[in-house]
């Protein structure tokens, strides 16, 4: 496609005139594709993950037909209906709608749980334009009374495979219910599994397919490397490899919630500045968790899939796979999360014999056979007590040997690293 600005993509003058301020100069390749036909109000699926710029895509045809359409706004009746899968989208999409429209006087909101809903129920019955919304606090709201989606023209579904992986189907097909039959539909998936398609299929009519997702040159950029070790000797693997010097800030992705606390106290006991982040966690200790990621005051993240899309933050090393993905789909979604605008990362694997199936399966996604690294560390022996965790970095040299060969320098080496750890991580800055 030839068109290279947004307005010969149909935004409007006011809208263009925003974007330059703001930096968005040139349409990323969804947004040279979605936007023409949102504004013709065809039906959309879009395939592409976060990073993509698919959130402008769909929101700038959005509130320039709503703006266009100047009608006024209903208490408890909104608009346009935006669902995704996690708190952390919902506040992303909500501060890109704020910068999208400062020129106008449309007028949004959020409704999220793991925080009080009498704002929420206030700021609908003031009336809104656009809703952005997670699907459980949205149908408590409406089964209040607090909300009615029967004057819903545009119903957008981002990141519709997480919705459909966390378990939301059913709470999706209900809203979904609660809406015209006469909507402008949009969803958004970075992969399409049978029951994302078998969703799309069943809301959208006509649709237009946009494939924006990553292709195999954007995974080869990202050094790739597998540790196949036990589950027992997993965190010892991962707290040597976190203290090499090239690490400056990482994300570990586990598969479990349990897991993820488990793993990020054992880090923080070693002296690692770590957080956890996973669906468990309250709306603020969430928010307070990515905060300290991204400022530095914690260079480690141990965090399930719900974090390997919606948070979008740079200056990530590294991404660390304590446990490979059930989906081979998600391994791509995760590792993504290094190497970032232009930037340099690495990913690595630690595949216990359990996972060397899930190994395949990603090498035959990605069409790639990721190179297999020996850490030479010491093996924990049979019935012999794990060395305490607080010990780790005070001299002991347990999981300290040098990678693939010995390091003579190992003890001066680690004095260096556990005194910059201290401090916040360099060449880190939050996106």
């Amino acid at each position: 496609m030839n068109k290279q600005t947004f307005a010969d993509l149909g935004i409007a003058a006011s809208f263009c005139d925003v974007l330059e301020r703001v930096g968005y100069h040139t349409p990323t390749p969804i947004q040279q594709q979605a936007i023409p036909h949102l504004l013709d109000r065809r039906d959309l699926l879009g395939i592409a993950q976060t990073g993509t710029g698919k959130t402008a895509a769909f929101a700038l045809p959005t509130l320039q037909r709503l703006y266009e359409e100047n009608l006024c706004t209903e208490p408890r009746f909104p608009r346009a209906l935006i669902l995704a899968p996690t708190r952390e989208l919902v506040l992303q999409i909500r501060e890109e709608l704020d910068t999208l429209s400062q020129a106008t006087d449309l007028v949004h909101t959020i409704v999220i749980g793991g925080v009080g809903q009498g704002p929420q129920v206030k700021a609908l019955a003031d009336g809104v334009d656009v809703l952005v919304a997670t699907p459980g606090r949205l149908l408590d709201l409406a089964g209040g009374g607090y909300v009615d989606l029967s004057d819903v023209s545009i119903l957008i579904l981002d990141e519709a495979d997480r919705l459909l992986d966390m378990g939301f189907i059913r709470d999706v097909k209900k809203i979904v219910a609660m809406t015209p039959k006469t909507r402008q539909s949009l969803l958004f998936s970075a992969t399409m599994p049978r029951e994302v398609a078998d969703l799309a299929r069943s809301m959208l009519k006509q649709p237009e397919r946009v494939d924006v997702s990553p292709k195999q040159v954007t995974v080869r950029e990202i050094e790739q490397h597998v540790v196949h070790v036990t589950n027992a000797d997993k965190q010892k693997a991962l707290d040597h490899l976190l203290r090499r010097p090239e690490v400056t800030r990482a994300i570990v992705f586990t598969r479990t919630k349990h897991g993820a606390n488990k793993v990020a106290k054992k880090l923080i006991n070693a002296g690692i500045n770590a957080e956890a982040i996973h669906g468990n966690k309250s709306q603020n200790a969430r928010q307070r968790a990515l905060e300290n990621f991204s400022n530095g005051d914690a260079w480690v993240l141990v965090a399930t899939d719900i974090a390997a899309r919606g948070i979008d933050i740079t200056g990530v090393s590294h991404v660390f796979n304590y446990e490979l993905p059930h989906e081979p789909e998600s391994y791509v979604h995760r590792i993504g999360r290094t190497g970032r605008a232009g930037a340099s990362g690495a990913a690595w694997a630690l595949v216990d014999p359990d996972e060397v199936k899930r190994l395949k399966a990603i090498e035959r996604l990605i069409r790639l056979k990721l190179p297999s690294v020996t850490l030479d560390m010491p093996s924990l022996a049979a019935g012999e007590p794990k060395v305490a965790s607080g010990n780790a970095g005070r001299g002991s040299d347990h999981g300290q040997a040098a990678l693939d060969k010995p390091n003579t320098d190992a003890g001066r080496g680690q004095k260096r690293r556990r005194r910059r750890r201290s401090g916040r991580p360099r060449a880190a800055s939050a996106g």
